[in-house]
């Protein structure tokens, strides 16, 4: 029995009433923090951002700023250059407890710092809308809410929990991956605060993801005296990209998205370099093998004499399936809602996140416990104001139960991994 009868207890009420009255400090934190242009290229930004959430964070114990690795990148003259990111944060509270949770979220965005899309507005309708307060800067304003409210409950002794917040979600998570993955191995739940839909549904399964770069290298000549002798890197991408583009249909769940052939020349010159990048998507482990077939067959369509073809990155993120301990863990979520009026529903989604690097770890979990919101990734994104306590009272409410038993994280991930 992974989930016992949920009552709601004085002490739940005594913390959901704190939260209650914390709608306009939430939403002002996070408002103030989407000022921050904190996209994932923006190192300057980054570093900002990260000193005003270790700041915030401090309230709840030591705040550890961790350096993260290079990882590597193919710059759009195939040249491979090391690629930085900001520091990772972590803080550690109870780690002996008994029941241990693992908190994520992300402090990148996807808004580079030329953008216009710079200020939080409010909208005729009520809503909030700028950049990142529904990805995630108004999901991490939530998470710590709830925490504090869950640090003056009684069995918060219980339970003990690590908020790791990346500066790379956006852009796969490849140098912030090693930590998702320790703390992935070392709890029991995890809680991810990505945007929930504009109506309070979660995500169940999500597919796996990954980015890939094909590197062309031909040959330049001059266009007019010596064209024969060219080997046209540009035309020989096109080809790969329209193989690449062929694989979709042949197989359900899997996708190809051929997003950008980088490179060219002068119009007197045949372009030597070339760089397709594409996104490919799949619905489970299975799949994968297959995938790189296609991905290998496409390949050798671009192949020629005086032409090179390297494939660089991968799959990144693998698929998160909506297994029976998810759905155990999923309907104690409802549960738990329902005790304070939140009807939530769950629903399949083809995106990615920091949930399906500690799921491939071995931890069930919920990765949408953010605010409600759309248009994330867009220049339309927004939030709903009250979506803020709404999400804040669910998680620390959550914590309790956690806490004192009456959802049995232990069980739950001993039922994933068995």
């Amino acid at each position: 029995m992974t989930v016992a009868a949920l009552t709601l207890e004085p002490s739940d009420r005594a913390m959901l009433d704190a939260l209650a009255a914390q709608e306009d400090a939430m939403v002002a934190r996070a408002v103030g923090w989407c000022a921050i242009n904190s996209g994932s290229r923006n190192l300057a930004g980054l570093e900002t951002m990260a000193e005003a959430l270790a700041g915030a964070m401090s309230a709840l114990g030591e705040v550890e700023r961790i350096a993260l690795a290079e990882t590597q990148e193919v710059a759009a003259d195939g040249t491979i250059r090391p690629l930085r990111t900001g520091d990772a944060l972590r803080l550690r509270v109870r780690p002996a407890a008994p029941v241990q949770i693992a908190l994520t979220g992300h402090y990148d965005t996807v808004y580079p710092a030329e953008t216009r899309f710079r200020e939080v507005v409010t909208r005729d309708d009520g809503a909030l809308h700028g950049p990142g307060i529904a990805d995630m800067k108004g999901g991490i304003s939530v998470m710590l809410a709830a925490l504090a409210a869950f640090e003056t409950h009684p069995a918060a002794r219980d339970l003990g929990y690590t908020v790791l917040l990346s500066p790379d979600e956006e852009t796969g998570s490849l140098a912030s991956a090693p930590l998702l993955a320790e703390l992935g191995a070392s709890a029991h739940v995890g809680l991810t605060y990505e945007p929930a839909l504009a109506d309070g549904t979660l995500v169940s399964g999500r597919k796996g993801s990954g980015n890939f770069h094909i590197r062309v290298t031909g040959r330049a000549a001059h266009a007019g005296r010596d064209f024969a002798s060219g080997r046209n890197a540009i035309l020989a991408a096109a080809r790969i990209a329209q193989a690449l583009g062929a694989l979709n249909g042949r197989r359900e769940g899997v996708t190809v998205n051929v997003a950008r052939i980088d490179g060219g020349a002068p119009l007197n010159m045949v372009p030597d370099i070339a760089v397709l990048r594409f996104n490919a998507r799949l619905p489970d482990v299975a799949a994968e093998a297959w995938l790189m077939a296609g991905i290998a067959e496409a390949m050798s369509e671009g192949h020629g004499d005086g032409l090179a073809i390297e494939l660089h990155g991968g799959i990144t993120r693998a698929p998160k399936p909506f297994v029976p301990a998810q759905q155990q863990l999923f309907e104690a979520v409802r549960e738990t809602g329902a005790l304070i009026g939140q009807h939530l529903a769950w629903a399949p989604s083809g995106g990615v996140c920091e949930g399906n690097n500690l799921f491939a770890a071995g931890l069930p979990g919920i990765d949408t416990l953010g605010v409600r919101g759309g248009d994330i990734h867009s220049d339309r994104e927004y939030a709903w104001a009250e979506s803020f306590v709404e999400r804040a009272q669910l998680s620390a409410l959550l914590l309790a139960k956690l806490a004192d038993g009456t959802i049995d994280g232990p069980a739950i991930r001993a039922a994933l991994n068995s």
